[in-house]
Order: structure tokens, then C-alpha cells, then sequence
């Protein structure tokens, strides 16, 4: 079998069984008639065309090679002949030989290009035909649709139709004869009963109006009196304050040559206190009393009076803001740390994990120990 029927026929089959598979049976019978006919006929025009021209093809073919082996023949028939015409004449059909060779070659190219665009035309028309039945399948789903819609709207028409009917008949089969004698005095009393209720209503919106009105002044009452006992209060208490910080301040001056502190051995003047002799001291080995003692010694974390503050290394000598050493960083037990009590304006504070003792008057740092908390 020649190999380009071979393909040829490949290619048809191949065309035949995608056009089968696209084709469902029930698009298939969707189509209108004409529509079928007319794509048949299409199909049987193209098919026929393309018959005719491979049928002149395989003639051009068969005389081409009948030609071919006329001139081999000859060819042979002057080999046999001798002599030096003879050498001549197998020269002469040596090249005619090859010429043969050189046209069957062509037209075997020919033959294949033909047969490429053969498969292309064959493609493009598999491809439009595939389109048109894309577009009719669409057309005839959109046509379903709408004769499904209307098919909907007729039904409810009807429906509503007969629901109307229903209900006329059922007015005209009512029994009109029935006269109901007390309707009149039970409109009057319902309307009596609406006047009531209105006037109910009315009364009972009025009382709430004045109670509402009436908890308003009490609470305003209230308010304007806790406001002005506030306001006597706060100047009460600055004035009190005032007072006793002058007093204090006085007194704190007046007996600042007085006050004194206990170093353990003997009292001391605050002015002159000495931060070495305590630590020399055994009874405020706070160290050794920490190393038995670790609960105590653990406090907590440290909240500083500024929220943006971080941790600085204090000496002797520096001056703190008053907010460092107010009174909810004293240490109001010093001897349970084992420190020395302090008289006079000197508060022990605790700042982070160090303890400072400061003079509250002034805001000195008069002494200092490092890590003392945990």
C-alpha cells in the first residue's frame, strides 16, 4: 500500500471520530433538518473535490514512472550495443537517467507538499465545522431557554388565572342572608375602648415625663452639691497642705542642727554622715541576712515615675527629681533589710535594684548600694 494513502486514510479516520465524538446525539437532534442537510452536502462537495485530485495525482504519478522505466529500458538496450557508441549512448543515459531521478524526487516533494495542505485544508474545515456547530448548539440552547421562560410565565399566568376564579366563585357562594345584629354596638365599644386606652396612654406618658423630669433635678441637685463639696474640699486641702509644708519645712530647718542618726555604735549628725563606718558594722550585715533571706529580697518589677525613663547608674552626690523619692519607694522598714534606721530628712528609696539613701529636702544621693534587691 502506498504510504501517502496510508496517511491520507489515517488522517480521514482521525477527522471522522472527532467529528463523531463532538457531535452528541442529542445536539444531533437539536439541529433542524435543513441545517444537516446543508452540512452533509458541504461535507460530500469537499470530499468529492478531494478525491478528484488525489485520483489526477496518482495519474500524473503513474506516468511519471511509466516515462522512467521507457527511458531505463532504453538506457539498457544502448549498453548493450558495443563500442564507442555504445560508451556514448551509456553516458547519454546515465544523464538522462538522473534526470529521471531528479524529476521523481521533485514530485515526490510536490507530492508531500500537496498532501500537507491537503491536511491543513482538511484541519480548517474541521475547525469551522466545529464552530458552526458550536454556534447552533448556543442558538438552539438560548431558543430552549427562552421557551422555557415563556413556557414558566404561561403557567404562573395561569395559575394566578385560576387562583382568581377560585376566589370569585367563593365570594358569590358566601351566604349573604346572615345579618350580624350587634356589629354596630360592638364598633361603639371598641371605639370607647380606643378613647380609653388613648387617654391611659396619654396619663401614663405624663408621669413618666415627670418622673423622668423630677429624678433629672434630684440627680442635677445632687451633682451641684457634690461639686461644690469637692471644690470645699480640694481648697481645704491645699490649704491644709500649704500649711503643713511651711510648718514642716520650718521645723525641718529649725531642728535640721538637731536631727541626728544611730550608726550603730553612737549618734551622728545627718550633716555629717558617714556611708563607710554602718558596713563596718556586723549588726547590718544585710549581705549575709540577703543570702538566707531570698524572698524577702524579691520585690518585684520596678515601675519608674516616667514612662520613657531607662535604668542609670547612681553615685554619691547626684540630685534626684522628687518623683524618684516619693513615699511609695521608701523603704518604711529598713532593719528588715538590715539597714540602719535614718532620722531626720534622710529616706531609704529603692531605685530598680539598688537602694539609695537620699535626702528628701534637697534631693541628694547621700549613699548608695548596687544590687541589693533580686
Amino acid at each position: 500500500m502506498n504510504p501517502t494513502k496510508l496517511m491520507k486514510g489515517s488522517a480521514l479516520s482521525a477527522l471522522a471520530a472527532a467529528m463523531a465524538l463532538t457531535a452528541l446525539p442529542d445536539e444531533a437532534e437539536a439541529q433542524p433538518r435543513e441545517m444537516q442537510e446543508r452540512i452533509r452536502a458541504a461535507q460530500g462537495d469537499r470530499s468529492e473535490t478531494r478525491q478528484q485530485r488525489r485520483a489526477q495525482r496518482q495519474e500524473a504519478r503513474q506516468r511519471t514512472r511509466q516515462n522512467a522505466a521507457r527511458e531505463f529500458r532504453r538506457t539498457q538496450n544502448g549498453r548493450r550495443a558495443g563500442g564507442r557508441d555504445r560508451t556514448e549512448t551509456t553516458g547519454n543515459n546515465r544523464v538522462d537517467f538522473n534526470e529521471a531521478r531528479a524529476q521523481r524526487r521533485a514530485e515526490r516533494r510536490a507530492e508531500r507538499r500537496d498532501n500537507r495542505g491537503d491536511r491543513r485544508a482538511d484541519r480548517r474545515d474541521f475547525r469551522r465545522d466545529q464552530r458552526a456547530d458550536r454556534r447552533d448548539n448556543r442558538r438552539d440552547q438560548r431558543a430552549d431557554r427562552r421557551d422555557f421562560r415563556r413556557d414558566q410565565r404561561g403557567e404562573r399566568r395561569a395559575d394566578r388565572r385560576e387562583f382568581r376564579e377560585r376566589n370569585r366563585t367563593y365570594r358569590g357562594d358566601r351566604n349573604r342572608t346572615y345579618v350580624d345584629r350587634n356589629r354596630a354596638e360592638r364598633r361603639a365599644e371598641r371605639r370607647r375602648e380606643a378613647r380609653r386606652d388613648a387617654y391611659r396612654a396619654g396619663r401614663r406618658d405624663e408621669r413618666r415625663r415627670d418622673a423622668r423630669e423630677d429624678r433629672r433635678i434630684r440627680r442635677d441637685a445632687y451633682r451641684d452639691g457634690r461639686r461644690a463639696e469637692r471644690r470645699r474640699d480640694r481648697w481645704e486641702d491645699r490649704r491644709i497642705r500649704r500649711d503643713a509644708y511651711r510648718d514642716g519645712y520650718r521645723e525641718a530647718r529649725r531642728d535640721q542642727r538637731r536631727a541626728r542618726y544611730h550608726d550603730g555604735r553612737r549618734w551622728r549628725h545627718y550633716d555629717r554622715w558617714d556611708h563607710r563606718r554602718w558596713r563596718n558594722n556586723r549588726r547590718y550585715n544585710w549581705y549575709n541576712h540577703r543570702y538566707y533571706n531570698r524572698d524577702i529580697f524579691r520585690l518585684g518589677r520596678y515601675y519608674a515615675p516616667y514612662r520613657d525613663y531607662r535604668y542609670r547608674r547612681l553615685s554619691i552626690g547626684v540630685r534626684l527629681g522628687n518623683l524618684f523619692f516619693g513615699s511609695r519607694y521608701w523603704i518604711n522598714d529598713p532593719w528588715r533589710y538590715r539597714l540602719p534606721e535614718v532620722y531626720g530628712p534622710y529616706r531609704w528609696v529603692r531605685y530598680y535594684d539598688d537602694v539609695l539613701l537620699v535626702d528628701i529636702y534637697s534631693g541628694e544621693v547621700v549613699d548608695v548600694i548596687y544590687d541589693f534587691f533580686w
